[in-house]
């Protein structure tokens, strides 16, 4: 008797074929029970949203899926990766709102179980976007989120390398291509990084090519796995854009970093803002627009009224005596260097413990 293969080889294999379009492999992927034991019902391929020929052949893979799954995995173990399928508890549940998720995934790394947000920009970014998504990546991993990015050079690559900067930070890096092809090329150090410190992944075959079709499918993984996304800059019809879409058909926090009126890249961010998108003028507003900090003082009062915890630090000491101070007369004073001020500054302000000023200016809270 012909042995049928489990669910996970199917969904493997339907990840794997290439005579399957990528919306047929995954509306069969999502929908194994109504067709792999079903005989040949009328109008079952218009039931599932799928070409006949495109039912008939995944009904052709049937016998064969366990043989083309032991192939598949181990061209992903040649690739450093792993593959992960909708029937795996590793699957990630946010992956599951798409209407159409991928069957399987190829994984390198560890996926974060931490929450996550997307920083998203131009490939050919200003030195300022780099600064800005340097910036949030480092403070937001900082503060225990997971930075999703798409790998590409620019805002991609400095959001995760920011990430990567940050104590415990952990990013993922959703990839336009397989994970066996050097794209974009010099990033291959940044990529044995990323799978270091969370995971590189692609819903594609390891050899697969970069071709312009597959990077508007891997955005739909970047807004779905982030709880929201941050635009830092877009010219029109970017793909920046396509995904900040995405994540509002997905009822995901859509927000956008301001720039110059004069610069291309300005224009994506400044129509979404327009359109509401949240303003992002620190990493506080990102977290407070996730939910995950406080307005007030962005971060949460102590209980009961009473007054903050007197200064433990140095850094609140200067303040506590001295009034409100810039970040650069505080690392001078306390001869810090900037990036390890800034820091600081954003933890204690999370905790409640000091309050940011128009200026910026920082001073204690009370």
């Amino acid at each position: 008797m012909e042995r049928l293969p489990t669910d996970r080889q199917l969904l493997i294999a339907l990840h794997a074929d290439e005579g399957l379009s990528r919306p047929a492999a995954c509306a069969l992927g999502v929908s194994l029970a109504a067709w792999r034991d079903a005989g040949p019902e009328p109008g079952l391929a218009r039931t599932l949203g799928v070409p006949a020929r495109q039912l008939a052949r995944g009904r052709e893979l049937l016998p064969h899926a366990a043989a083309l799954a032991a192939a598949a995995e181990a061209r992903a173990a040649e690739a450093g990766a792993r593959i992960v399928t909708l029937a795996d508890g590793e699957y990630p549940p946010a992956l599951r709102d798409l209407r159409l998720p991928p069957p399987a995934l190829q994984v390198a790394g560890e996926l974060p179980t931490a929450p996550a947000v997307a920083i998203v920009g131009s490939r050919r970014a200003s030195p300022y976007a780099l600064e800005v998504a340097d910036w949030l990546g480092r403070e937001l991993a900082a503060a225990g989120l997971a930075v999703v990015s798409g790998f590409a050079r620019g805002v991609d690559a400095a959001a995760h390398t920011g990430a990567l900067t940050a104590p415990g930070g952990r990013t993922v890096a959703v990839l336009g291509c397989g994970l066996g092809i050097d794209y974009p090329r010099g990033h291959r150090d940044l990529g044995r990084r990323i799978s270091g410190s969370g995971a590189r992944i692609s819903e594609f075959p390891p050899a697969t090519r970069p071709e312009a079709w597959r990077f508007p499918v891997r955005n739909r993984l970047i807004a779905a796995l982030a709880r929201g996304v941050v635009v830092v800059s877009a010219a029109p019809r970017s793909g920046s854009l396509v995904t900040a879409r995405l994540s509002l058909e997905l009822n995901r926090e859509v927000l956008a970093v301001p720039g110059r009126i004069l610069d291309e890249s300005s224009l994506g961010p400044h129509e979404l803002l327009r359109d509401g998108a949240a303003l992002v003028r620190h990493p506080a507003d990102v977290l407070e627009a996730l939910g995950l900090a406080s307005p007030a003082g962005r971060g949460a009062a102590p209980a009961g009224g009473a007054a903050p915890p007197p200064p433990a630090d140095p850094l609140l000491a200067l303040l506590a005596t001295e009034g409100p101070l810039s970040p650069d007369a505080l690392a001078v004073a306390l001869a810090t260097p900037i990036e390890q001020l800034l820091t600081r500054l954003l933890e204690l302000e999370l905790a409640g413990r000091l309050r940011r000023l128009p200026g910026p200016l920082y001073a204690c809270m009370g």
